[in-house]
Order: C-alpha cells, then sequence, then structure tokens
C-alpha cells in the first residue's frame, strides 16, 4: 500500500507535502529536495518553465521563491500572476503539482531567503543581468571578481532590490506515487471558494 491509500490522509496538503519533502530530503540521489519546476504564462501566451528552489512551503501563506524581477520569470509574474509548480523526485517515484495566484512577499521574508543562497550566487545575482542577452561572457567575469573583491570584508551581501520573494498561495495540489502495473495512486487537494477557504481531498484515477 502506497502512502495516498492510506485512509487517514489529512485535511489539507502541507502536512503531506512536508513528510514527502523530508523523505526527499533524506534519500541518497536527490540533491536538491526543494528543487522545483515553475511554469508561468508569458507575454505573448505561451507557458515557460524553469527550475528554481523551493524556499518555505507554509499553510495559508503559500509556496516561496526568488527571482529577478528584470528576469523573463519576473516579467511572466508581473502581467499574470498566476504559477504552477512541480516537484519530482524520481528515487522516490513521487510527484506533487501546486497551481495558484502568485502575490509578492514582504521585504524582509526576501531578505532572509536571499542570505541562505550560497555566496557565489548571491554575487551573481548583482553581477548578472538575469535573462537578458549577454553580450560580453569575459565582461561579467570581470564585473564578478570586481563585485567579489567589493564585498570580501562584509559579513554578509545584501539583496539587491531587483531581487524579491514571491509565495504561490495554492488552489489546487496533486500527489502523485507510482504503483505496480502502472496503477498509480494519486489524489487531489482543491481549495474551496467559500470565506473558510477549506480543503476538499479526492482520490484520482492513474
Amino acid at each position: 500500500m502506497t502512502a495516498l491509500e492510506d485512509e487517514s490522509l489529512p485535511p489539507g496538503p502541507y502536512p503531506l507535502f512536508e513528510t514527502w519533502r523530508r523523505a526527499a530530503e533524506a534519500r541518497d540521489g536527490i540533491r536538491y529536495a526543494g528543487a522545483m519546476t515553475l511554469s508561468t504564462i508569458a507575454a505573448d501566451g505561451f507557458p515557460e518553465g524553469r527550475t528554481v528552489l523551493l524556499h518555505a512551503a507554509e499553510a495559508e501563506r503559500g509556496f516561496a521563491f526568488i527571482t529577478d524581477v528584470r528576469s523573463r520569470t519576473g516579467r511572466a509574474l508581473a502581467q499574470a500572476p498566476r504559477a504552477a509548480l512541480t516537484f519530482y523526485w524520481g528515487p522516490l517515484e513521487r510527484q506533487v503539482r501546486v497551481q495558484g495566484r502568485v502575490t509578492r512577499a514582504p521585504s524582509r521574508e526576501a531578505d532572509r531567503f536571499f542570505a541562505k543562497r550560497p555566496r557565489r550566487s548571491r554575487i551573481t545575482a548583482w553581477a548578472s543581468p538575469q535573462s537578458r542577452p549577454l553580450g560580453d561572457a569575459a565582461a561579467l567575469e570581470e564585473r564578478m571578481a570586481t563585485l567579489d573583491e567589493r564585498f570580501s570584508e562584509r559579513e554578509t551581501i545584501p539583496r539587491p532590490p531587483y531581487w524579491r520573494a514571491y509565495r504561490v498561495r495554492p488552489r489546487r495540489v496533486a500527489f502523485w506515487e507510482a504503483k505496480a502495473r502502472r496503477l498509480h495512486a494519486r489524489v487531489e487537494y482543491e481549495r474551496s471558494e467559500s470565506a473558510t477557504g477549506d480543503w476538499r481531498l479526492r482520490r484520482l484515477a492513474p
């Protein structure tokens, strides 16, 4: 029996997601348990996907990530603040899909999330005009070196003002787990439109 076939599933998706995420963190062969495909709608109407890292998943607040507002991701979210997230943990044969509206998180959260990034990633955030055409790779390397020197004596590297945190507040969260003979287990949580925002749980065919 898979985890999704348990009759005592939680009434909302967050406890189950956290259990699965922790299992992914503990599993050999999964380097980034928080890696997720973020899908947005571009200005030309086409969907776009890219892999980003999850920074938090909290009930009522949603799934958080950070990105450059000048990037294709940032521009897409500005014109169509809706997104889908996909987590896939191959060694566990589990997948979670999230769909919802996107809002910007407070600056203090963006600061906290940015501070968790590796030092090199924080310098790159200052140096790189993300998603823009790259004219001279050598010039970018020089800018990286200059910024590395500039921040060398600082205990922390501040967040660039154009890097912001976003939260996807889900309306739907779907869990999938592989089973033998391709009779996979699937459940879906859907948020009601009522003032309480309760979750409806239903089982889906493979």
